[in-house]
Order: structure tokens, then C-alpha cells, then sequence
């Protein structure tokens, strides 16, 4: 009896055939396994130097980001030396100005008082004079009380300072008058000064004092 694995054909002669595997499908699977494999390992080669030439890339980078720190770093220190340095320039600049505005205010200060020193020993003679004198004296107090004043104008115009014309009849500027008050004068016209209470006095074109006065109409 055939066995089972078997199928068992019959030809003319009736004498069993045994029937031949085909093999050739499988054997063309093994082939295009095998090409497939080796086209993998080729590939696989050829992107190698890729990968390489990647790798490579990225060490450049490295390179130039520490490259690009290290000018960022040293521009940063040049800045800030030269910052310092125009600080300590600005510093000295500041307390030598300082210095020689206060020694000019000094010297101001100095020849100012220079100048006021003899109106002040004149000033405490006539003092002196005017405590000792009696009725038939009275005409020379006035008259050294005068001269002082003279002396104490002429003293001014010395060191630049100039009263603000400020008589009865005389327009009224509010740029160097200052009206205390008010008051009604036919014989002035509008907005003309009356009265004087205070005499103003200018350095040039910079009013001291306004000159305090009474204005009519």
C-alpha cells in the first residue's frame, strides 16, 4: 500500500510515478532574499559617509558658536574698560569744574566785599559823627549821610550793577517795576509811577531788585 506522503500516479504501463517537487518558487524567493540583502548592506555603505560628513557638520558649528562667544565676551570686556575709563574721565571732569566754580564764586564773593569795605568805614563814621552832633551840626550829618549814599552808588556801577530808572513820571514796566499799589493822579497819565518806595537795581540785562513803586491811574 502507498503511503500517505506519497501520491502515486499511474501511467500506461500502470507502474507508479512519484511526483517531483517544484522547487523553483522557492529557490527564486532565496534569490531575491539574498539581493535585497546585499542591496541593504550597499546602501547601508554608501550612507555611512553621510552620517561621517553629518557628524563633521556639527563639530564645525561647535567651533564657530565658541568662536563667536569668545568675540562676544572680549567686545563685552573692551566696552566696559572704556566705560570706565570715560566714567573716571566724567568724575574728574565734574569735581574739577565744581572746584573752579566754587573758587570763582569765591573770588566774586572776595571783590565784592573789597569793594563795599570802604562805604562801610565811611558809614560807621558818620555814625560815630551823628550821635555827637548837636542842632547847629545837624546840616553836616545830612550832608556825610549823602556823600556815603554818592559813595555807595559809585561802589555799584564798580562791579556792574545799575539802578532801575524808577522816577515819578516814569512808565511803569512790570519787567522791573513791582506795583505795591494803586493810585488815582490827574497830573500823571496811565500806568505811570507816582511814588518810589523801593529803588531796584540790574547786573546788566538780570534784574536784583525790582524797584518797588506806586502806580498811578
Amino acid at each position: 500500500m502507498a503511503s500517505n506522503d506519497e501520491e502515486l500516479f499511474f501511467g500506461a504501463d500502470d507502474e507508479p510515478v512519484k511526483d517531483e517537487v517544484d522547487n523553483s518558487s522557492v529557490e527564486d524567493a532565496a534569490a531575491s532574499d539574498k539581493a535585497s540583502a546585499e542591496g541593504g548592506e550597499t546602501q547601508s555603505k554608501e550612507t555611512e559617509p553621510e552620517v561621517k560628513a553629518e557628524a563633521g557638520n556639527a563639530d564645525d558649528e561647535d567651533d564657530d558658536d565658541e568662536d563667536a562667544s569668545a568675540d562676544s565676551s572680549e567686545a563685552t570686556n573692551e566696552l566696559e574698560a572704556r566705560y570706565m575709563n570715560l566714567y573716571a574721565e566724567y568724575d574728574n571732569y565734574r569735581r574739577r569744574t565744581q572746584k573752579e566754580k566754587d573758587n570763582l564764586y569765591a573770588d566774586a564773593v572776595a571783590c565784592v566785599t573789597k569793594e563795599f569795605l570802604t562805604l562801610i568805614d565811611n558809614l560807621d563814621r558818620a555814625t560815630e559823627g551823628a550821635k555827637k552832633a548837636d542842632e547847629d551840626s545837624l546840616d553836616k550829618v545830612i550832608q556825610g549821610m549823602e556823600l556815603v549814599g554818592r559813595q555807595a552808588q559809585d561802589t555799584l556801577k564798580k562791579i556792574g550793577v545799575e539802578e532801575i530808572p524808577a522816577e515819578r513820571g516814569t512808565k511803569f514796566d512790570p519787567n522791573l517795576h513791582d506795583a505795591m499799589m494803586h493810585v488815582d493822579d490827574e497830573e500823571l497819565g496811565e500806568q505811570e509811577i507816582a511814588m518810589v518806595f523801593a529803588k531796584g537795581y540790574k547786573y546788566k540785562d538780570r534784574v536784583i531788585r525790582h524797584a518797588q513803586v506806586q502806580v498811578a491811574n
